[in-house]
């Protein structure tokens, strides 16, 4: 399977994930020029702008540990478009991360809420 495959593979077993967990998803690989977010969810007064990792094993690390400093700017950034186009002064926003291993016959998905802060991204 080509790594573009793969992460879209991953994204919709991540939306599943969240969606049977509560969430109502907002949009899916929000763009703006060559960033994007994966997945936009809300539940209650909570928006989670998600990023999705998938990898076939984590021999390299978790879904978080792949989400560094550069990728974090990019997302915050990325995130700040959407808030000032659609965003509601009465909710809280937070970055999740979702890492889906798919190998051995298995899937695995670890959701990580409030993976970082952005006082950490600036």
């Amino acid at each position: 399977m080509a790594a573009g495959e793969l992460g879209e593979l991953g994204e919709r077993l991540a939306e599943r994930w969240i969606v049977r967990r509560g969430w109502r998803v907002l949009a899916r690989r929000f763009r703006v020029g060559h960033r994007d977010l994966d997945l936009i969810a809300q539940r209650g007064q909570t928006v989670a702008f998600v990023e999705v990792k998938t990898r076939y094993s984590s021999a390299f690390g978790g879904p978080v540990c792949a989400v560094g400093r550069g990728k974090r700017r990019h997302l915050w950034r990325t995130a700040t478009v959407w808030i000032d186009r659609y965003g509601d002064a009465g909710v809280e926003y937070r970055f999740d991360v979702i890492g889906v291993l798919v190998g051995g016959g298995l899937i695995r998905v670890l959701h990580v809420e409030d993976a970082f802060s952005v006082d950490r991204v600036r």
